[in-house]
This record gives structure tokens, C-alpha cells and sequence, in this order.
């Protein structure tokens, strides 16, 4: 089956190999003209812009895009201008399902399908397969279901999809709102698998001398927090038969038994979007999400962004009680 692609970053460019392994032809677009060019020396059709990627494409078209979510929606409704209908655009990022909600009403009235994808995989999904949850029309999704299948891990034909790793969610935004999810959830798993760690890391206190002033709670009974526990090796050991074992801790292991005290990371923690999002729904749902609200606020923490607050905080000490506040460790 023919495709395009539009994007060829970490997720794209390797979905775009996956495919052509299993023998679809991918017509290929990027602004980075070098990382087309290194498709195309793989098995891509390789094109200079929208226009010659729409011209290489086969009515029905289906192009599918992997492109930051600030870019999306522009980048639809431009591409949307050059397509015919029965053509299908294939949102395959992390963007807003309210966006996909609204687009593909837009296209719907030149008869052109958009299928929102939520996809997961990350870096590795070129050789485990991509986790794909699609919203959008049925029937084009089922046209499209070559594509779906060589993209996710497979197994048994005979089961269902999401057996195999790919399923129709349901209409039009139902895929990224799964999708969202499944990233709001994921906030909580690394957030709690850090803190845990974190708690590891600190348990050798009580063989740490503590100054004996107005400023440093005492630490009680520090007899029993002298613990130099090798974190690496108790993630290593919790990846088997443990009931938290997971593919995050095999990436976490990985991490940790690289490079023991994380030294090469500054814990400096990004957010795409998608804990915001889930944040929200849980809001307007009224849906209590204690976790992965706490999870997404420690991101921002994380950025240096309850950085006034902490002021704030000291200044009321010394205010009220007369608290000079220690400096950090280095300073």
C-alpha cells in the first residue's frame, strides 16, 4: 500500500522504515531535506515539498503526519487544500483531541477524512512496534488497516486488533482523548517509580552527619536509615517476576546501570501537553486525579517554576520567625 509522511523526526522517520519492511511504499517529506535523502537511500520516494509529495500519491491519498502539535492543525488544513476527496489525513502526534474534533469537521465538508492516532513507541517502536489508538471515521480506518497492522507489534491474526496492538477508539478525537490519557498515566508511573528511587537513594541519612541547628530538623532514630543501597541493581532486580515490573523500569534500569548517579541529566523535566490535557477532562468530568495532577505539577517544579513560591516561603520564615535561610550545597 502507498502512503506519505510528513515528518521525519524520531517517530516518524522510523515508522516510515517499519512500513517499508513490510513492503508498503512510503512517499516521504520533511523540511530537513538530509533526513529524506537518508530515506530514501533506505526505499523511500523521496519529495522536494507538499506539492510534489500530493503529486507522487494515488488517489485515494493517505498522508500521515508526525509533526509537533503547535504545527499540526496549520499543517492540516494546508495539506487539506490539495487533496481530493475521499483522501485521508492521519494525525499521528500529540495533539489536542478537541483540535481533531474540530479539523476533522473542516475537512468533512470537502469530503476528506482525518483519522486522529495516537501513537506510542517512542524511539524504539521501529523494532517493537507502535501502540496505535484511532479515532475517525470507520470505513476509513478500514481502508487503512494495512498500514495500522504493519505498524503495530502484531500477534495472532485470529484475535482482535487491540490484540495485536491497534484499535478504532471511536470518532473523530477519540484517539488522541486515549491517547492523552494514556500519557496522563504515564506522568504517574515515572513519577512514582522516581520518587521511590529517590526515597533509595536517601536511605543512607543516618550515616550522614546533620548540623545541629535552628534550620535542619534532627533526623529520628538514624540507626536505621544506613542504607548504601545500589539502586541500579534493585531496578534491575525488580525487572523480574516483580508485580511493578514494567517497560519503564527496563528503561530505567537501562539508565541507571549506564550511568549510576544520573550525572549526565539535570532534571530538568519537559511536559508535551498531554498531562495538561488529562488534567482538564478530569476537571470538567469532575473526575478526582490525585496522582497525575501531582505528577504534572512536579514537572513544572521540576523547571524551576516554584521557584518565587520557595522565596516566598523564606521570606515569611525569617519575617515571622526569624529564620535565616541555609544556601544550597555548592554555594
Amino acid at each position: 500500500m502507498q502512503i506519505g509522511m510528513m515528518g521525519l523526526g524520531r517517530m516518524g522517520y522510523n515508522m516510515a522504515r517499519r512500513l517499508m519492511a513490510s513492503g508498503h511504499e512510503v512517499v516521504a517529506y520533511d523540511l530537513n531535506r538530509d533526513s529524506v535523502a537518508a530515506l530514501e537511500a533506505e526505499g523511500a520516494v523521496a519529495a522536494t515539498s507538499v506539492d510534489d509529495l500530493v503529486a507522487k500519491l494515488k488517489p485515494p491519498r493517505a498522508v500521515w503526519l508526525m509533526l509537533p502539535a503547535a504545527v499540526t492543525d496549520g499543517a492540516v488544513r494546508d495539506l487539506s487544500t490539495r487533496l481530493s476527496p475521499d483522501d485521508i489525513v492521519i494525525d499521528g502526534g500529540n495533539s489536542n483531541y478537541r483540535n481533531a474534533v474540530d479539523l476533522a469537521g473542516e475537512l468533512a465538508t470537502a469530503r476528506i477524512h482525518l483519522l486522529d492516532v495516537g501513537t506510542s513507541g517512542g524511539v524504539w517502536g521501529a523494532e517493537r512496534g507502535y501502540c496505535l489508538m484511532i479515532g475517525g471515521d470507520a470505513d476509513a480506518v478500514a481502508r487503512l488497516d494495512p498500514i495500522f497492522s504493519a505498524l503495530a507489534p502484531g500477534g495472532d491474526p485470529s484475535f482482535g486488533t487491540a490484540e495485536r496492538g491497534y484499535l478504532h477508539c471511536g470518532p473523530a478525537g477519540a484517539g488522541h482523548f486515549v491517547k492523552m490519557i494514556h500519557n496522563g498515566i504515564e506522568y504517574g508511573m515515572m513519577a512514582a517509580y522516581a520518587e521511590g528511587l529517590n526515597i533509595l537513594k536517601s536511605a543512607n541519612a543516618g550515616a550522614v552527619a546533620r548540623k545541629a541547628d535552628a534550620e535542619t530538623s534532627p533526623l529520628d532514630e538514624p540507626q536505621y536509615y544506613r542504607y548504601d543501597f545500589d539502586v541500579a541493581a534493585i531496578t534491575e532486580v525488580w525487572r523480574h517476576a516483580s508485580v511493578i515490573s514494567s517497560w519503564l523500569l527496563d528503561l530505567t534500569a537501562s539508565a541507571l546501570a549506564a550511568d549510576p548517579d544520573l550525572a549526565s541529566y539535570q532534571g530538568h523535566v519537559s511536559d508535551s501537553g498531554e498531562g495538561r490535557w488529562t488534567l482538564k477532562a478530569a476537571i470538567d468530568t469532575s473526575v478526582p486525579v490525585p496522582v497525575l495532577s501531582s505528577a504534572l505539577f512536579s514537572r513544572f517544579a521540576s523547571r524551576g517554576n516554584d521557584e518565587f513560591a520557595n522565596k516566598v516561603l523564606s521570606a515569611m520564615r525569617q519575617a515571622f520567625g526569624g529564620h535565616v535561610e541555609k544556601l544550597k550545597e555548592g554555594q
